[in-house]
């Protein structure tokens, strides 16, 4: 019986078609291409995160010999709660050319368009693999992928270079921002808004941290290289959540809020936590526990990605170019799991379909033709596999 074919757009339809929402599972999405490429005679490897209810999946088309191509997908969506979307988000819609639906442009396409390629991937004579890398928790902190790529590097030969597929409309980028998320915890002490001495505002310790935050962005700013290319071309510093009090006329015991910055390549994220840490412990603290002698301050992580920095003559930029007829390479803002396959020590580019435009929002599409145009290119780097010299 013939192995049933599918087009990219049916295989997008059967990905979005899967909740997998960061806080939801993925097994079932994992389950069904693990089947599928078991029907090729495709054999898979799994790492699962520690509650064993998300996975990462890995699989190798071709011979099992070093200097590979990895294709890199997160299965992980955001939310859908609280916008107004026209149509179910979780079914794929086709309208006026445009493709609709969760994780349509981040980044379902890219996964869908290599597994459909599947059969003809099997049909050339592939000298060097093809590996399908498939994520868990990319969109709340690239969480899952330090696993994949650690059951990578042990397990099978070594990659020659890494193309991840996050929406870049198809071009070739060779550098992002990392992204570092903390959570800072405020501990005062209550007391009548009448004697505010008697007490130790966390809400007020926490405007002094932050006022500290916006100093140091002020100063990147300030000693930006519109050279960069990055839009804008210097480390920002973002307030996303912040919480405290317990009513008008108590001094707010309690106060934590998050924040993150998104550095370019080259600014360390070390020399800003610890001028952070630094600016409070030694300015803010005193000045809480003047009133409040069992104040604390307490930071801690929530998330950390690594920039994509450019590589010097890289094997993955130098194909990707080639391949895509571009004569530049380019830079954008938002993080991807690209610099944790850098800091591996392998080759890697962000280049896939669709626009970063479209993620996150109601209504997210990808446009029909961006399809089109990511097969060719996959195509093509299967033809480069299929290479006596590949390298």
């Amino acid at each position: 019986m013939p192995k049933r074919r599918y087009s990219p757009q049916e295989m997008l339809a059967v990905l979005v078609g899967f909740d997998t929402t960061s806080r939801s599972s993925n097994l079932a999405l994992i389950d069904w291409v693990e089947a599928y490429l078991a029907e090729y005679g495709v054999a898979c490897r799994r790492s699962y995160d520690d509650s064993g209810g998300k996975a990462n999946l890995l699989a190798t088309i071709g011979p099992s010999v070093e200097g590979g191509i990895v294709l890199s997908g997160h299965t992980d969506v955001v939310p859908v709660d609280g916008q107004d979307w026209t149509s179910d988000p979780f079914r794929l819609s086709a309208r006026g050319g445009r493709l609709y639906g969760r994780g349509t442009a981040d980044m379902k396409a890219f996964s869908a368009i290599a597994l459909a390629l599947l059969p003809d991937f099997l049909e050339r004579p592939l000298r060097r693999p093809i590996h399908l890398a498939l994520s868990y928790d990319e969109e709340i902190g690239c969480i899952g992928v330090p696993r994949l790529i650690d059951d990578l590097t042990a397990n099978l030969p070594r990659p020659g270079l890494v193309v991840v597929g996050e929406p870049t409309e198809m071009r070739v980028v060779n550098a992002h921002k990392g992204v570092a998320g903390y959570v800072t915890r405020i501990h005062g002490k209550a007391a009548h808004s009448s004697q505010p001495h008697r007490g130790g505002n966390a809400i007020v310790a926490a405007a002094r941290l932050i006022g500290e935050l916006r100093e140091m962005a002020e100063e990147r700013k300030a000693a930006a290289d519109p050279a960069s290319g990055f839009e804008p071309p210097y480390t920002t510093f973002g307030i996303g959540v912040i919480q405290g009090g317990s009513a008008l006329n108590i001094v707010a015991e309690h106060c934590q809020f998050q924040w993150e910055f998104r550095r370019v390549p080259g600014d360390p994220a070390e020399a800003i936590l610890e001028r952070y840490e630094r600016f409070a412990r030694e300015v803010v603290l005193p000045e809480l526990r003047a009133h409040a002698p069992d104040a604390e301050i307490v930071t801690e992580p929530l998330a950390a990605v690594p920039p994509l920095a450019p590589e010097q003559e890289g094997a993955a930029e130098t194909l990707l170019k080639r391949l895509t007829g571009a004569n530049q390479a380019h830079v954008v803002s938002y993080g991807t799991e690209g610099g944790l396959f850098q800091e591996a020590g392998l080759s890697t580019v962000v280049c896939g379909p669709g626009s970063i435009d479209q993620a996150h929002q109601a209504d997210e599409f990808i446009e029909a033709g961006q399809l089109e145009l990511c097969a060719e290119v996959l195509l093509k780097l299967a033809d480069w596999a299929g290479q006596v010299e590949a390298a």
